[in-house]
């Protein structure tokens, strides 16, 4: 496997561009559009590779052929087969990344709308010298004769001015979810397994998901790439200055994997993995921290709660409304709740004050 993912794109920008090339888009709309592309791709002065490359002077570039930057088989692939990057083949890419090259490790799904392709293309554009004159805007001619606008206001049947004003509530806003809308949100996983839908994964089928939509982020064995999170290793350094906090060194129960895995990932494509890729990607984090060793092992929801993650000893329950302050009812002291007040400890001795290179003057804070 790969440590370094290609990568062009997690979020959804990436090679680009090719020979003279007039776009078509807005460069302004563009600037708005590349938001969903800044966390993996840089642009411009100074740009550098991240976990996808920097996309200056990308028109006319061969596919996987930035120097310095790893892509995946795939795109080195596609590049000697001649892909070279265009306003048609940028277009056919941001529109679905893993349909025009099979095989990348684009995470992201894809820009879906027309005119936000051709206005990443079109801002992408500024930053080649191969591009060629100034974009042209999306601006469709107006009529030679325009009638004169009209001063009545026309309701189809069903809009909102046609509906009676609701009543129910305080402010009158809103309805009731169905019970269809309440499903898809009522999706939580307990410690106890209340919650898990039916499914199963085995490590083997989650090491070819989590390689294939999680590994641009997170590194092929969950080491994190770049300044991602980490999801293995780091057991015995809780106690260290700088504990690698990760599901096997730290967290507590395996539900909150699932959990979060179904409802958040992949980035940028969130809800997109079905429940039994959910299992399969879960079993194989299992494996990753040696929690199971077995590659065969499948994960479901019969087995699920018989798993224990290392740290769960570590975790306690709340007990704070045991203490003596909530044993009795009453407001809480806001102001001079001490006649006398004790300097216990300084953040100087501390070490969290900053070094102003003047420890007297520090010492006279208070």
């Amino acid at each position: 496997m790969l440590k370094f993912p290609e990568f062009a794109l997690t979020c959804g920008l990436a090679l680009l561009i090719a020979a003279p090339v007039e776009a078509a888009g807005d460069p302004e709309k563009g600037a708005v559009v590349f938001k969903k592309c800044a966390a993996c791709h840089q642009v411009g002065d100074g740009a550098k590779n991240r976990i996808g490359p920097h996309l200056n002077e990308l028109i006319g570039r061969t596919a996987g052929g930035l120097d310095g930057f790893k892509y995946s088989k795939a795109m080195q692939d596609a590049g000697a087969g001649g892909m070279v990057w265009d306003t048609e083949t940028l277009d056919a890419y941001l529109e679905s990344p893993r349909t025009a090259v099979k095989g990348t490790r684009m995470a992201f799904p894809g820009l879906k709308d027309a005119d936000d392709r051709a206005d990443a293309i079109a801002y992408l554009a500024e930053y080649s010298k191969q591009a060629s004159a100034p974009a042209e805007t999306k601006t469709a001619a107006a009529p030679a004769e325009s009638p004169a606008p009209s001063t009545t206001v026309e309701t189809a049947p069903g809009t909102a001015a046609n509906q009676p004003i609701p009543t129910h509530g305080v402010l009158h806003l809103g309805r009731m979810a169905t019970p269809d809308e309440v499903a898809a949100w009522d999706i939580d996983v307990r410690p106890d397994g209340v919650g898990l839908p039916a499914g199963k994964g085995t490590v083997s089928q989650g090491e070819v998901l989590f390689t294939e939509r999680c590994a641009s982020c997170h590194g092929d064995f969950g080491e994190g790439a770049g300044r991602w999170p980490v999801l293995a290793g780091g057991r015995d350094t809780l106690k260290n200055d700088r504990p690698e906090k990760t599901i096997g060194s730290y967290w507590p129960y395996l539900s909150t994997v699932y959990d979060y895995v179904r409802r958040a990932m992949p980035y940028g494509d969130a809800r997109s993995l079905n429940d039994n890729e959910v299992y399969a990607i879960t079993a194989y984090m299992l494996y990753l921290n040696d929690v199971v060793t077995d590659e065969a092992f499948e994960l479901s929801r019969a087995n699920f709660s018989d798993v224990r993650l290392p740290n769960e000893a570590n975790f306690t329950d709340d007990t704070r409304k045991q203490e003596a302050h909530y044993a009795v009812p009453a407001e809480p002291c806001m102001r001079d709740c001490k006649a006398d007040v004790t300097i216990t400890s300084r953040a100087r001795v501390l070490n969290v004050t900053p070094d102003g290179g003047n420890d007297d003057a520090a010492t006279k804070v208070d």
